[in-house]
């Protein structure tokens, strides 16, 4: 299971059997769930009252337990519906950031033990990426993943089947998301809600100002003037947007060259050959690998299924349990 910010994904027996946002609704009288993954997303900043939208986490940690322990097994209902053979005592692997204390680690494992998980193994998400990507983990050789999440960057160089450096930083999609809602309002004076800038980020997202043939169309955005409340329909163009989110991918820059500064010679080496490889639904942010390439003068490779490369790691480690000394208990 990758347990994410934005979305969760579950595996089993090589197939995704969930792919949902991370979004659970709860009946705020009696604090039962109410819809989980699309459903719960669809009703998102549109509820009355007596229905609350949750975000179990935020920045890639547990911020709200009851509502994650229920989303998870709202997740794990599902998967039961589909696939009748599906143990309802269940051995997990899931994903954690590598910068998680042992507090966070403990909640995470907590909540999908009450979900019903019988054997919960944890895996920092830069390892699982990397297995998921399909690089050999175990080998004496220098590989270097960054996970943009939607709530963490993770940044690490792997090698022997152990982190040998990494760099967890709270600044990923989200950050980017609320920098358009942001931008929208200051420079268009239109209110914009965080579904809407996640879709401007989607349609018209990118880091860089020339993306030549691969430039996306105009995005049409409509809301409430934030002075008039009156109605406004403002197209957007990906060179604003890239403008808009510099500050927060040369946090990200800044990052991958403080953890390449700590990365011993021999494993440097092996990197510069290899190149660094891109995982996480940020990978797909239009020009990405091209300005980390520019900017670090080593090749940035974006995985075959970015947003999955997780998941599939901890599909990988789940058969392999015995094998993988990295897995936490």
């Amino acid at each position: 299971m990758d347990l994410g910010t934005a979305n969760t994904i579950i595996i089993s027996n090589d197939k995704i059997v969930v792919d949902e946002p991370s979004v659970v609704a709860l009946d705020r009288i009696t604090n039962k769930m109410i819809a989980v993954g699309d459903k719960a997303k669809m009703m998102y900043e549109k509820v009355h009252d007596n229905i609350k939208t949750i975000r179990p986490l935020r920045d890639g940690v547990i911020a709200d337990f009851y509502a994650c322990e229920q989303m998870i097994r709202g997740l794990i209902k599902m998967v039961n519906s589909r696939n009748r053979l599906f143990a309802p005592s269940l051995r997990m692997v899931i994903g954690v950031p590598s910068g998680s204390t042992d507090v966070e680690l403990r909640a995470v494992r907590d909540s999908a033990e009450h979900a019903g998980g019988r054997d919960v193994y944890l895996i920092f998400e830069p390892m699982a990426a990397a297995i998921g990507i399909g690089l050999d983990v175990e080998a004496p050789q220098g590989n270097m993943i960054v996970d943009i999440g939607g709530g963490t960057t993770e940044i690490a160089v792997i090698s022997l089947g152990g982190l040998v450096s990494n760099n967890s930083i709270r600044i990923a999609g989200d950050e980017m998301t609320a920098d358009i809602q942001e931008y929208m309002g200051r420079q268009h004076n239109i209110k914009v809600s965080e579904r809407m800038a996640e879709r401007i980020k989607i349609n018209v997202g990118a880091a860089i100002t020339d993306l030549g043939e691969d430039a996306p169309e105009d995005y049409v955005v409509y809301g409430p003037n934030k002075i008039t409340a009156l109605p406004m329909e403002v197209p957007v163009c990906y060179q604003e947007i890239a403008h808009c989110l510099d500050k927060t991918i040369n946090k990200i820059e800044t990052a991958v060259l403080t953890a390449l500064e700590s990365t011993q010679p021999e494993l440097y080496a092996d990197i510069v050959k290899n190149g660094i490889y891109l995982a996480g639904g940020g990978a797909l942010l239009r020009g990405l690998a091209k300005r980390l390439t520019d900017k670090i003068n080593i090749q940035f490779h974006v995985a075959e299924d970015p947003l999955r490369a997780v998941a599939k790691g901890t599909g990988v480690a789940l058969k392999n349990i015995n094998r993988f000394s990295f897995l936490m208990r």
